[in-house]
């Protein structure tokens, strides 16, 4: 099997997101997380780190070893903000801090200013703990970026520098270290330094990186012998914790702390691209069916538990002591994304849809102010967003994907159009040596009624791919106001419309929207007896400020019916519908015996789950229980 992406990913730069709920999303992310975030940086002190004027002895706040990570994360997602439109004020910001780090980078190329200010002998000795080698991987996608949407290349530059010296460090030769970074983001990355420059030395350091994790001896035994390191809290599941317990060729489920494996999982995706390597392909398609099959919640959120911040076992999916980081979700859409563009299989784009319109977005308040680290699928009401945190990854990890996020509706292949995902959009595309715009419309996630107008330079037979969503039973296709009365070739969820396009035709695509009742299979034991709601991608909770406490009391019947309703307050369309709440027994005792259930008639409200927690606090449930009948 060919391990080559067939279809190539339209720039976000070529695509722009004009009205709607992705629109709307990117211009608070531009207007007030992207400017939320910088202010904690700066008043935390990350910016100013930069100046290196840290002495044991002055006020100057201590970095932390990860810091560096934070401010080039701002910075890929300016830099993404950038390349949207102008904006002189905010590229003057990304100015100066680049030429903060310009004066950082030491004259070897080293660029990191925890090892540079506090532990300047402590270079690359604790690489599985210490984050060298992560933050390496953030500059060098900031700097690609950057040099995309402005032209300018002095941190890519740096970047090249820094990343020159780490090639001279590790490897196979001898007089290398043959060590691999704890916290994996370094491969992915300089796959994407190597696209941006050319220089084949770092997909081959990307693939060397990928290659020996894993391997015997084990780098992090020798390096705790050599160093004298414990353990540390998140390692109590051993190698397994960084995806290091196997070469990854062999690895056949989804392991250890969440966001290490989606980032460790992109890069070999990447990499077996860049190298046509199948066997890696392979290793990531058996790895993406476990955790799809096993070890995901519905919302595609990933990580049972916070003891690893990660996987736990097959079928293990606790809800309110759910982990599901932000982060990990983040990580679950750059995978697939990468995934999809193999064969252009709608599987892949699906789980990039529920993560992104659930597990992702949740982590981000309405007004772009506040953020989730962790994201449960169930609270007593003590659960919050906040502000900021200790260990901020989250935050601007969710505000580069929102930025970037036109770079993942669209892909070409050789004859052929693919649109994966639905947003108000204009774009711009070439397919085999001539040019198509086209204009998308549509009110999804609420609607599912999109309306496609092409507007090539020339006529020409090309195919239009169009993704059939996975939870989509029934859809209808029309161009040019014909009824396509059998839908045309649908080849890995998508419908290939085949035909010679002339400015001005128009495609429209009718996805029958209803709400529908998703059971979780059996052996995920926390979930017996109940369903969750699901309309389109969206997945819906139950709030306290909307049903009134002891939300566990309501019950859903298999029959009920949905009507949707528009909410000013949320901006979104919420489930109203009539449910069951049940009667507590007249009874004092904790455990009285047995007693026929009594049951009373409520109104329900049901909001989408990226949503909750931005009024009132209170209760939230995702997953409720379930009565086939008001008798039962």
């Amino acid at each position: 099997m060919s391990a080559q992406q067939k279809l190539v990913p339209i720039s976000y730069r070529r695509v722009r997101l004009t009205h709607g709920f992705w629109a709307d999303k990117q211009r608070i992310n531009r207007e007030i997380t992207l400017p939320a975030i910088l202010h904690h940086s700066q008043s935390t002190g990350r910016i100013d780190a930069f100046k290196l004027e840290y002495t044991a002895t002055n006020s100057r706040p201590r970095p932390h070893y990860f810091w560096d990570s934070d401010v080039y994360k701002w910075l890929e997602a300016a830099a993404f903000a950038l390349g949207n439109s102008h904006d002189a004020e905010l590229e003057a910001k990304v100015d100066h801090i680049v030429d903060l780090i310009a004066k950082a980078q030491q004259p070897d190329g080293y660029l990191n200013i925890y090892f540079t200010c506090v532990e300047p002998d402590k270079r690359w000795s604790n690489l599985r703990d210490w984050h060298e080698l992560y933050c390496a991987g953030h500059l060098f996608e900031a700097a690609a970026a950057l040099a995309e949407a402005t032209g300018k290349r002095t941190l890519l530059n740096i970047a090249c520098r820094f990343a020159d010296l780490i090639d001279t460090v590790f490897g196979r030769e001898p007089e290398k270290k043959r060590g691999y970074p704890g916290h994996e983001e370094i491969e992915l990355a300089l796959i994407k330094l190597y696209r941006a420059t050319g220089n084949s030395r770092y997909r081959e350091l990307a693939r060397y990186f990928i290659d020996e994790r894993g391997q015997q001896p084990h780098y992090f035994d020798l390096e705790i012998k050599t160093h004298g390191f414990l353990p540390g809290w998140h390692y109590l599941n051993g190698h397994e914790s960084n995806q290091s317990h196997l070469p990854v060729r062999q690895q056949t489920q989804a392991v250890g702390h969440a966001v290490r494996a989606m980032y460790l999982y992109s890069g070999m995706a990447d990499v077996a691209a860049e190298t046509s390597d199948p066997e890696l392909l392979v290793a990531c398609e058996r790895i993406w069916e476990n955790m799809v099959e096993r070890r995901m919640y519905v919302t595609g959120g990933i990580g049972s538990t916070q003891r690893s911040e990660g996987f736990t076992r097959d079928y293990d999916l606790p809800n309110r002591l759910a982990y599901a980081e932000t982060c990990a979700a983040v990580g679950v859409v750059f995978w697939a994304h990468r995934m999809l563009q193999f064969e252009g299989n709608s599987r892949y784009a699906d789980i990039l849809e529920t993560s992104l319109y659930n597990g992702a977005i949740s982590g981000v308040s309405s007004d772009g102010r506040r953020f989730f680290y962790v994201n449960p699928l169930e609270s007593d009401g003590t659960h919050h967003r906040q502000d900021w945190f200790d260990c901020a990854c989250c935050p601007a990890n969710i505000a580069r994907l929102l930025a970037s996020l036109g770079g993942y509706l669209y892909s070409s292949a050789e004859q052929t159009l693919y649109i994966h995902l639905f947003a108000e959009s204009n774009a711009s595309v070439e397919i085999n040596g001539f040019s198509i715009d086209f204009v998308l419309q549509t009110d999804y996630p609420w609607s599912g009624q999109i309306d496609i107008t092409i507007d090539p330079d020339r006529e020409a037979e090309w195919t239009l791919a169009l993704r059939k969503p996975g939870w989509c039973e029934q859809a209808l296709l029309r161009v040019n106001d014909q009824v396509i009365d059998s839908l045309p070739l649908l080849r890995n969820g998508y419908v290939h419309l085949a035909r010679c396009w002339r400015r001005g035709d128009r495609v429209s695509w009718s996805l029958e929207m209803p709400v529908q009742h998703l059971q979780a299979h059996p052996r995920v034991g926390n979930n017996a007896g109940r369903i969750a709601l699901r309309r389109g991608p969206l997945v819906y909770c139950l709030e306290q400020t909307d049903n009134g406490p002891l939300l566990h009391e309501i019950l859903i019947d298999a029959a009920s019916q949905w009507t949707i309703e528009n909410d000013m307050e949320l901006n979104a369309r919420v489930l109203m519908g009539e449910s069951w709440r049940e009667n507590s027994p007249d009874s004092k005792r904790l455990y009285p015996p047995a007693l026929a259930a009594e049951y009373r008639r409520i109104r329900v409200r049901a909001i989408p789950y990226f949503a909750w927690d931005n009024r009132m606090a209170g209760e939230m449930v995702v997953w409720i229980r379930k009565m086939l009948s008001a008798n039962d």
